[in-house]
């Protein structure tokens, strides 16, 4: 019997990315450095609902409402919203906006110290805009943010999950 060449190339290719280490990037890049993780927010907060849902995902960190208790806690520094113009027509109307999120927040543990230092994000998108479709432009605006929120998260916990946490009470080499 004869095996297919596309099938055998398809094999070997297939074994020549697995082999080298190649996957998907997904919503766990990494289990948390820390057992237990208080994150600093209102309930109501969407970056905190996120962020929980993506921590109970990787399963290896329990959320939990006293910081006192926590070992690690997620403090959020700034959050800074902005849209601007960013091209107008000839009759001075806009044309396009553009929408920025700037988001720092770091990681302190139970006495306060720094585990993972002030860390900055920002997120940029433009869209266009019309006049004749204002809330269809409304509706996309609003996903627009929902989507920079979720990148937000997504580069929040592959931050958490790569930095390595100092060691406060090592003295630091300056």
């Amino acid at each position: 019997m004869r095996v297919p060449f596309k099938l055998l190339l398809a094999v070997i290719f297939a074994a020549a990315l697995t082999g080298c280490g190649f996957h998907l990037r997904g919503t766990l890049s990494g289990s948390l450095p820390y057992k237990t993780m208080h994150i600093a927010l209102p309930e109501t907060a969407e970056v905190r609902i996120w962020l929980e849902r993506y921590i109970n995902a990787a399963g290896s960190t329990e959320i939990i409402e006293e910081a006192g208790q926590a070992d690690a806690t997620f403090q959020q520094l700034t959050d800074g919203r902005q849209k601007t113009i960013l091209s107008v027509n000839a009759q001075g109307r806009v044309r396009e906006y553009r929408l920025q999120l700037t988001y720092t927040f770091r990681v302190v543990n139970k006495k306060g110290q720094v585990l993972v230092p002030p860390n900055e994000i920002s997120l940029t998108r433009d869209i266009t805009f019309d006049d004749s479709n204002v809330l269809a432009k409304d509706l996309e605006e609003g996903l627009l943010w929902r989507d920079m929120n979720n990148d937000l998260v997504n580069q929040i916990m592959r931050r958490l999950s790569i930095i390595k946490p100092k060691n406060p009470d090592a003295e630091e080499d300056e």
